[in-house]
């Protein structure tokens, strides 16, 4: 058994399964609708589909970010056995956890002198951070120590590309990443808006698609720009998605299909409620080890 356990949080959109199938152990956020708290413990207390209808409904959904205290009680009983710490964070680029796990870590190291917490900003989210995690547990099994991790992590977490685009803009008009106006001319001319992760881990918009056809043809050929080797990529690639799983499984038969040296299967996952509450219903994203992420 290695002398570290590798943590990360819900925000990186796995199933409990593979967090449990991969030896990662999460650390669960929170989010309410219409006041009403829940954990965000992916989608075991409550279903996806049934959080996804709830804002469809008109359900008010707020989500808040760990803080120092909630960090430190997830990490103590780890270093009490004796073990160091490898946490992987949301990006810093869309949330304030990052500060808080490091004034935890901070704070436990002076009463557990002899144990190590690498904090590590994934600058990435949703199953691009769970791809990160997935990449990290490999390098564990195969021996790397938790210096190792940090390093590969530190290294590599800007060549894991983030694409995303929404079918609905709703939330995207409610959360105030497009205006009222270009929302409701975009719903009209049935507009896709195609965003990514950049190098500071914030979601920026790059270009507006008309029809969902022709968003899902673009991200393809993103992927075609951006990974190693082209359409010769032979790296894992996820999808996840906000309660669209036939676009999700659409879109996976069409990377499949133009990029045959893919590792084993596409794996399609939930956007969890955290990131939900503020994409909405009718997102998909992509994502693959490529070139460096730019600004």
């Amino acid at each position: 058994m290695t002398n570290y356990v590798l943590c990360g949080g819900s925000t990186a959109d796995l199933t409990c399964e593979h967090f449990r199938r991969r030896g990662i152990e999460p650390i669960c956020f929170h989010y309410s609708i219409d006041e009403r708290e829940y954990v965000d413990d992916m989608g075991q207390t409550l279903s996806f589909p049934e959080f996804y209808q709830a804002m469809r409904d008109g359900g008010e959904t707020r989500t808040w970010q760990l803080n120092a205290e909630d960090y430190s009680e997830f990490f103590r009983p780890y270093l009490a056995e004796g073990r160091d710490i490898v946490y992987v964070c949301l990006s810093s680029g869309l949330s304030g956890t990052y500060n808080s796990a490091c004034l935890a870590a901070e704070d436990l190291l002076q009463e557990f002198p002899d144990r190590h917490i690498w904090i590590i900003d994934s600058l990435g989210a949703s199953s691009g951070y769970g791809m990160l995690l997935d990449d990290l547990a490999d390098l564990r099994d195969a021996g790397a120590s938790a210096e190792e991790l940090y390093n590969y992590a530190m290294d590599n977490r800007l060549k894991i590309h983030h694409w995303f685009f929404s079918t609905d803009l709703t939330f995207y008009i409610k959360g105030g990443r497009i205006s009222k106006t270009s929302g409701m001319v975009g719903t009209l001319l049935g507009i896709c808006p195609l965003l990514n992760m950049n190098s500071e881990g914030k979601l920026i918009p790059r270009q507006k698609v008309r029809t969902k056809r022709k968003v899902m043809a673009e991200i393809v050929n993103k992927m075609a720009e951006h990974a190693d080797g082209g359409e010769n990529y032979c790296g894992k690639c996820y999808i996840c998605h906000s309660d669209c799983y036939d676009d999700a499984k659409s879109l996976a038969e069409t990377v499949t299909a133009r990029f045959p040296n893919i590792s084993g299967d596409v794996e399609i996952y939930d956007i969890g409620t955290t990131i939900g509450s503020h994409s909405g219903p009718g997102t998909v994203a992509l994502f693959f080890h490529g070139d460096e992420r730019a600004l």
